[in-house]
């Protein structure tokens, strides 16, 4: 009898441990995917399939630090990371790139089916030549592959566009609150944990989206989560976030340079709770546009010719100088030649003991090239720029001794310095924006013991702002001319602020977009 029940206790023991085994939940499969570009359609510049510098499979891992072994986010999920590519800003799309990057994507999912979701990390601001809404067009495709009941989730950045069918065809979608991006991480970490929030709990696509067009349409440079009023728009969305009621809510400022009826800010929340999510959408896109007269420039803009002869007459330095119109960081060609021209036809940067200045930067591969043949120490006497983009000024004549050739920066390739005067002109085998430094003191250039520092960029990136003793905005020409009404606008949805200043007040109701149950074009 005895070995009878121990038989039977066995049995049971192992029948226990079987279905526990049987029982338990497998991973959800979720795959990576996304392009992300900021397109200026007003620069005569084109965006290659190769300035993406596209990831493939694991080396995708790289672009988030929150995928690591310790992260509590890497076990939660089967992760399948398909094509990954981010370009720095710059001129439309070529279709060509555009399709292949495209294609390559869905032939890596289709290999990877069946999944329970995507992570969508995208910026939002790409344009592609004979396409509107790239990004709504890339959701829709993937849609027609994986079906209906995968759940996607979209991270952006705050400076691109929200298309309906964009929002339609993602289930969750979130972009930054900081301008500057220093919560770019942080803002993709949140669009994964929502994901595996409502993949573990069951609950799914969340019950209610609302999308609110907001007639607005303003540069970075003046909507800065640094200084008011964006700092308290943005500071408003956390408190309109309420569990699963509303479990998240997000404004885009979007894109000024490209001409897109798809270009004007957006409000975004999403939940189970129909009339939460309403009254969270309304609450944030009302106080965008009650604010739309106080959006002012981050720091004081003026033109290059009265920012030179401030920067002339202070005693403060580094007195930096935002060279903004062909900012590549936005999008700009980065090889209008219009302001260094300017600079060098100042005489007070020739005189013996003048005030020193660093320009940064201009790119010219064959200047490069000259450069390295001749040498450190040696002269050279040659032009750069405008090779891309010359509508305002033409190549430049550089004179000078040649102080520093370095080789091997990832993206400006091989950079060289021309000292004319007391003018450091950096010129670049590539393109590049210098935002750090470090891109200066590997240079041997002291950026803080320079009295005047010119560099490429519209607001600055952390570093810089924390170096400068005084700050200049300068409106020059170029691809994202931050005088909007220079802009040869033809397809904006009209009217539209601040092109139409006295537009009467829109609808800013809350409109709810269907759920990705169906695929709607």
């Amino acid at each position: 009898m005895n070995k009878i029940f121990s038989t039977f206790l066995l049995a049971a023991l192992l029948f226990a441990i079987i279905g526990c085994e049987s029982g338990k939940k497998e991973l959800p499969r979720i795959a990576i995917a996304g392009l992300a570009i900021e397109s200026s359609t007003f620069s005569p510049a084109v965006s290659n399939e190769e300035a993406f510098r596209a990831r493939y499979g694991d080396s995708v891992f790289t672009y988030y630090p929150f995928f690591a072994p310790d992260s509590g986010i890497i076990d939660r999920a089967v992760w399948l990371p398909t094509l990954r590519g981010h370009a720095m800003p710059g001129g439309i799309v070529t279709r060509e790139a555009y399709e292949s990057l495209v294609s390559k994507t869905l032939d890596s999912l289709k290999a990877k089916l069946p999944l329970d979701a995507i992570f969508f990390d995208i910026h939002g601001a790409m344009s592609v030549q004979g396409l509107d809404d790239p990004e709504g067009d890339f959701l829709l495709r993937i849609r027609d592959l994986v079906g209906t009941d995968v759940l996607i989730s979209t991270s952006m950045d705050l400076h691109g566009s929200v298309s309906p069918r964009l929002i339609q065809n993602s289930d969750l979608i979130t972009c930054y609150r900081m301008a500057p991006h220093e919560d770019a991480i942080e803002s993709k970490k949140r669009a994964v944990t929502n994901l595996l929030d409502r993949l573990e709990n069951g609950k799914g696509k969340p019950a209610y989206k609302a999308w609110i067009p907001v007639p607005i349409l303003l540069p970075g440079e003046k909507t800065s989560t640094r200084i008011e009023p964006g700092k308290s728009l943005y500071a408003q969305i956390p408190t309109v976030i309420d569990k699963d009621k509303v479990i998240d809510a997000a404004i885009w400022m979007s894109y000024p340079w490209a001409d897109e009826p798809r270009n004007h800010g957006v409000v975004v929340a999403y939940g189970d709770d129909k009339e939460a999510v309403g009254k969270a959408a309304e609450k944030l896109a009302t106080h965008f546009w009650s604010v739309r007269n106080e959006f002012e420039f981050v720091a004081p803009t003026v033109y290059l010719e009265e920012a030179l002869d401030k920067a002339v007459a202070s005693d403060k330095k580094p007195f930096i100088i935002s060279d903004m119109g062909d900012n590549p960081t936005a999008g700009g060609a980065g090889d209008v030649t219009w302001t260094l021209h300017e600079i060098l036809k100042r005489p007070e940067f020739q005189r013996p003991n003048a005030k020193s200045l660093i320009y940064a930067s201009i790119p010219d591969a064959k200047f490069v090239r000259l450069a390295k043949e001749i040498g450190v120490g040696g002269t050279i006497d040659a032009t750069a720029g405008a090779v891309v983009d010359h509508r305002f000024a033409p190549p430049v004549r550089i004179k000078g001794t040649i102080t520093a050739i370095y080789e091997g920066h990832p993206n400006a390739k091989t950079e060289v310095v021309v000292k004319t005067g007391n003018i450091s002109v950096i010129v670049t085998e590539r393109r590049m924006a210098y935002h750090i430094e470090k891109d200066f003191t590997k240079l041997g250039l002291n950026p803080r013991e320079t009295d005047i520092v010119v560099v490429k960029i519209g607001y600055l990136e952390p570093e810089l702002y924390e170096m400068r003793a005084d700050w200049l905005m300068a409106m020059t020409p170029g691809g994202v001319d931050q005088d909007l009404l220079r802009l040869d606008y033809k397809r904006l949805n009209r009217p539209i602020f601040p092109l139409d200043p006295d537009m009467a007040d829109p609808d800013l109701s809350a409109r709810f977009i269907p759920l990705s149950d169906e695929i709607l074009r």
